[in-house]
């Protein structure tokens, strides 16, 4: 896309998607092409209205087991956001977006049911306590990212297929349930469980997706966020190499469990 041109960053149902400030990720992400003097426009969409089918960027975030059910009704039949995913626009999906994207999910009554198929992935529950705390995780999906951070919230795994790649390689945290990935990287798509937001505590990964509309960009340096990595990745390792992060941790999931709380 040439340098002079619009990029058009749809933010879709940020009221129900919204649960733990992803609506920062596309914050991030307009922040992040306007220092490179990149024009860009922000299009969030509510459950009633109709989304671009041409945008540059689809970002679907996180929510709690009512809010996902709600947004999955609708986006189901939202063909425009579909055809653009299937033609290869780049999405970030977090959490519950992660799930909806896969090709199935369990929904808050506990039945499998089918996801919109754009990710090789099944994502049911995890078998025993909800995964909470700090993730730092090395990349995999895509290698010229440094190391991801980022703070999760779940009680749903991931089980990728042979066609996902994982987005990054679980050195602190739980990731996708099974202690080894977190995330996946499909054609696109990128989903995640982090929080933080994603996107402000990862501007590198910011910075591929707008990379992948915008061709190459100079390198915005900042200190405060560079600050605020070094301080998580330091953090987490402390709070895991002490009992008390376990203990903290159990007794957040059980909290956050009986609120019913995103997947």
């Amino acid at each position: 896309m040439p340098r002079d041109s619009e990029l058009a960053v749809v933010l879709v149902y940020p009221d129900l998607l919204g649960t733990y400030g992803d609506r920062g990720n596309a914050l991030a992400l307009t922040y992040r092409a306007r220092a490179r003097d990149l024009p860009v426009r922000l299009i969030e969409v509510a459950p009633d209205e109709s989304a671009p089918a041409s945008a540059d960027l689809y970002l679907v975030g996180g929510g709690e087991d009512v809010s996902q059910a709600l947004a999955w009704e609708t986006l189901k039949a939202e063909k425009n956001i579909i055809r653009a995913l299937q033609a290869g626009a780049p999405c970030l999906a977090v959490c519950a977006g992660f799930q909806l994207l896969s090709r199935e999910f369990r929904d808050r009554d506990g039945n499998m049911v089918a996801g919109l198929g754009l990710l090789d992935v099944v994502c049911a529950r995890l078998p025993d306590r909800r995964a909470v705390g700090e993730v730092v995780a090395e990349p995999v999906g895509i290698p010229s990212l440094p190391t991801l951070t980022g703070y999760e919230n779940h009680q749903g795994n991931a089980v990728l297929g042979p066609d996902a790649r994982p987005l990054g390689r679980v050195t602190h945290g739980r990731g996708n349930g099974d202690g080894s990935s977190e995330g996946a990287v499909q054609g696109s798509v990128v989903a995640t469980y982090l929080h933080g937001p994603v996107l402000v505590r990862n501007p590198a990964l910011a910075d591929h997706l707008l990379e992948r509309v915008a061709g190459p960009l100079a390198p915005v340096p900042d200190e405060a966020v560079d600050r605020l990595r070094r301080e998580r990745i330091a953090a987490a390792g402390e709070r895991l190499n002490s009992g008390i992060f376990d203990k903290w941790r159990g007794a957040w999931g059980r909290m956050t469990h009986a609120r019913g709380a995103s997947q």
